[in-house]
């Protein structure tokens, strides 16, 4: 059997990616998308359209160029592979790219309603709170233009009536930034429901800023 090659062992973390995303409930059945840069090279691996991630295997991974011509044959790619482009083209540290639907995001895209930093997690991973593109149609180049306006510094964003997406250096790094922000949707919807939600100071949480430029900024 003849070794991997680098983009076998990559589509194996495009799986690995989405197989998580599903399995904590942040996607069903073909909603969302999971990509990860070739490093080195204007490509990247994406998840194909209208996917199964309970079925997926490496080989439905679909192979891209960052000006959009699939180099892989069967399955297209991700309608919104257009999304991840511009997210890698904006941010040289980023290896992974994920879209999710997860419902609590999702609620607060719906309303256009950021996350502020509600705990210091926020920070660390994410670089402070969670903010909102404006709403562009998906599939197009201009929904990745507004999302990489709304990610600012940080690594991730509401798309508006969309869902969330986030960028991390890895998949591991990725799939745990997505958690994130849906855990603290929740949060945030329900420190509402009990009362007014206490936000981090901006000088709270300054020292934190070094450790997640060090271990987890796509900048």
């Amino acid at each position: 059997m003849e070794p991997k090659t680098e983009a076998d062992q990559l589509r194996g973390e495009v799986v690995k990616g989405a197989q998580e995303i599903f399995l904590k409930g942040l996607v069903t059945v073909g909603e969302g998308n999971v990509s990860i840069r070739i490093p080195g090279r204007d490509e990247l691996l994406i998840t194909p359209t209208f996917n199964h991630y309970g079925k997926m295997t490496e080989q439905d991974v679909v192979h891209l160029k960052f000006d959009g011509a699939q180099l892989s044959k069967g399955k297209r790619a991700s309608t919104e592979y257009r999304l991840h482009i511009a997210v890698y083209q904006a941010r040289p540290r980023a290896g992974c790219v994920i879209h999710t639907h997860s419902p609590y995001a999702s609620i607060l895209s719906i309303v256009r309603k950021p996350i502020p930093v509600l705990m210091e997690e926020m920070v660390i991973l994410l670089g402070g709170g969670v903010d909102v593109s404006t709403f562009r149609s998906a599939h197009t180049d201009d929904i990745g233009d507004a999302a990489v306006q709304a990610l600012g510094l940080t690594n991730a964003v509401l798309l508006a009536n969309h869902g969330a997406m986030v960028c991390g250096r890895t998949v591991d790094h990725a799939t745990k930034m997505a958690e994130t922000v849906e855990k603290m949707a929740m949060l945030h919807w329900g420190a509402h429901l009990v009362g007014t939600p206490n936000v981090l100071k901006d000088e709270s949480y300054r020292n934190l800023l070094a450790d997640f430029e060090a271990n987890f900024s796509t900048t």
